[in-house]
């Protein structure tokens, strides 16, 4: 059976632990609210609604894409791209190509950032590996200008940080609305959670400061899982209604 992404690939390593993935959408949370794109996000309501529930739907078709084998991966982009072109129709506009890269770019940086936070630093060839998957979903949604390497990747992506970036009303209100679903706690967190992980153009725009009071806590958190105790910190992390989502999020 061939799978879309290879059973030994280090991204399904990267995708198949809840408190990677936990730290990738920590850290796309804060990117996406600096998108200029970030207008479509709010045309259908369902994000400043419920950004957390969108959090753990984007999560389902991302592990169905990197765990499904290549039929069923390729469906989940199509759909992913139908869902997409209803939108547009409905506002009577086109999605920009690049605010389709900017959202695989987040993808692949956050991938990266968050699995060498908690487990390990990835050799040049598993970072490759990470683009190459990411790629192929942007090369089967039809997106042009796609890099075609991982190292033509890294120069794009310093460009797109520079210019294409921008906090904006929509900044403030997806941020507001972080904290109304989450509590001041969990939201205060949420946002040690991004420096961490951050490019330093991203913390610049939020002012998230540049002490990160969690990285201590993150070497004491890698021992809990040798404990078995690391999900009552994740349980801590994101209210009691998601506890099954977060279980759900362990695959490896």
């Amino acid at each position: 059976m061939e799978f879309f992404v290879e059973k030994e690939s280090v991204v399904r390593e990267i995708w198949g632990k809840a408190d990677t993935i936990l730290f990738i959408f920590a850290g796309a949370s804060a990117e996406f609210a600096l998108n200029k794109a970030v207008d479509w996000l709010y045309f259908t309501g369902r994000l400043p609604a419920d950004p957390l529930g969108r959090l753990f739907t984007t999560v389902n078709y991302a592990r169905t894409i990197v765990f499904s084998e290549k039929e069923a991966a390729l469906h989940a982009i199509d759909k992913i791209t139908a869902i997409h072109t209803a939108v547009e129709s409905k506002r009577g506009a086109k999605i920009p190509d690049w605010a389709y890269r900017d959202v695989l770019f987040m993808l692949i940086h956050y991938s990266i950032a968050a699995y060498e936070l908690l487990e390990r630093k990835l050799s040049p060839e598993e970072k490759e590996e990470v683009f190459n998957v990411f790629y192929k979903v942007g090369d089967r949604m039809g997106l042009t200008g796609l890099p075609a390497t991982y190292t033509d990747w890294l120069q794009m992506r310093g460009e797109h940080l520079e210019h294409d970036l921008a906090k904006s009303d929509f900044t403030v209100d997806l941020y507001r609305q972080y904290k109304k679903h989450l509590g001041a706690l969990r939201y205060r967190l949420l946002l040690e959670g991004q420096v961490l992980v951050v490019p330093e153009r991203v913390n610049e725009l939020l002012s998230l400061g540049r002490l990160p009071i969690l990285k201590p806590v993150i070497t004491v958190y890698k021992i809990t899982r040798y404990l078995k105790l690391d999900k009552l910190l994740k349980y801590a992390i994101l209210p009691p209604v998601y506890r099954n989502q977060v279980n759900e999020l362990d695959v490896v």
